[in-house]
């Protein structure tokens, strides 16, 4: 899987570009707030239909525009896929995947798979729970639609619940509507999490012996906020049982304080005889091995999920590995169609991208290097 192609016009600070990309790969390069950024935002949403910046679709719209558009042209083993996708001011967003508009944005998410790696990645060990749900959900997300369907669900209950909770009349009755529909959305999506952490734990843990010449061994475990279940209808019942006992505190706290919307991930390293929780007492080379072995293992889960290699996108991040872990990078990925973006690299680092495209972003502007 590629990207050959990309049409953006009024996207964050761009007026217009149309550029052919590298099959293999492609080192933008420019100062800081110039664009490289917005160019990877703009690829990115192509994929999930949303930005990994912002939560708000109009931000994407160059100032003192009303509408923005991102069209991309992909090729995979099933042939070319075109997908537009139109931001407005005053109208809901419109995604069209060749050429059909989608009702869905679930309907978007098989179409293309791409995974980001950003500085702020490098974080996920240390950073709040949130950090770490978001990057479970996102990838279950792009390889399992069916997740992406049952946590959208999850989350309109539960914002409904906590609405609820905070009225000055509570009825228990009607806060059993919820209840039952939360204790079901919240079964699967734990069951499915559950699934992709092992997934995930195993995969980490080869690759993080080979960064660390078999020094460390890295286990990820899953740390639901309930007690977990691998049945299904036990699940449901185990979450729907705690919400009406949970329903008191809630009603104190005005919000739901139980649910996988409270879950977390564990990460353990042993070296020799000795294991540590790596949030707590890992070093921060430690802690970013973890997080470059995670994001890795998830290159290789989505193409065990879908048969296609994902397109990577390597926002700023080579600047914060040194040497010998971006030589690790570097060598893993020769299958991966990249985007690095940089606000410059070493003569030696590029050397290594072999047939490389390197482009110079200026104020919006990009050139192809020559």
């Amino acid at each position: 899987m590629y990207i050959k192609n990309l049409k953006i016009k009024d996207f964050r600070n761009y007026e217009v570009l149309d550029l052919e990309f590298n099959e293999k790969v492609n080192i933008i390069i420019g100062s800081n707030a110039q664009g490289k950024t917005n160019l990877m935002e703009s690829i990115y949403i192509s994929s999930f239909g949303r930005s990994f910046r912002t939560s708000r679709d109009t931000d994407m719209i160059r100032f003192g525009q009303d509408m923005s558009k991102v069209k991309m042209s992909f090729n995979k083993d099933r042939g070319d896929v075109d997908i537009e996708i139109l931001l407005s001011k005053d109208h809901k967003k419109s995604i069209k995947v060749d050429g059909v508009r989608i009702k869905k944005t679930s309907q978007l998410l098989d179409n293309v798979y791409i995974v980001i790696f950003s500085p702020d990645d490098l974080k996920i060990i240390k950073d709040e729970p949130e950090k770490r749900r978001k990057f479970i959900d996102k990838e279950l997300c792009q390889i399992k639609p069916s997740y992406y369907s049952n946590l959208s669900d999850y989350k309109k209950v539960l914002l409904e619940r906590n609405t609820y909770l905070k009225e000055v009349n509570v009825d228990p009755d009607m806060m059993d509507i919820w209840d039952m529909q939360l204790a079901k959305y919240g079964a699967a999506i734990m069951n499915h999490r559950k699934a992709f952490i092992d997934k995930i734990s195993d995969i980490s843990r080869e690759i993080h012996e080979g960064i660390t010449n078999n020094k460390e061994i890295l286990s990820i475990k899953y740390d639901p906020n309930i007690k977990y279940s691998d049945d299904l209808k036990e699940q449901e019942e185990i979450f729907y049982d705690i919400l009406k006992k949970s329903f008191e505190n809630d009603l104190r706290m005005r919000t739901t304080t139980k649910g996988p919307h409270k879950d977390d991930l564990e990460f353990f390293i042993k070296t020799g005889d000795n294991e540590i929780n790596a949030r707590n007492f890992g070093s921060q080379g430690q802690q970013r091995t973890a997080a470059l072995s995670l994001k890795l293992a998830e290159i290789d889960i989505i193409k065990k999920e879908t048969g296609e290699y994902p397109i990577l996108l390597l926002d700023d991040v080579l600047s914060e590995l040194d040497l010998e872990r971006q030589e690790y990078l570097i060598k893993t990925l020769s299958f991966n169609q990249l985007f690095i973006t940089a606000a410059e690299m070493q003569p030696k680092l590029i050397e290594q991208f072999s047939g490389a495209t390197l482009y110079k972003v200026s104020s919006g502007k990009v050139e192809k290097q020559l």
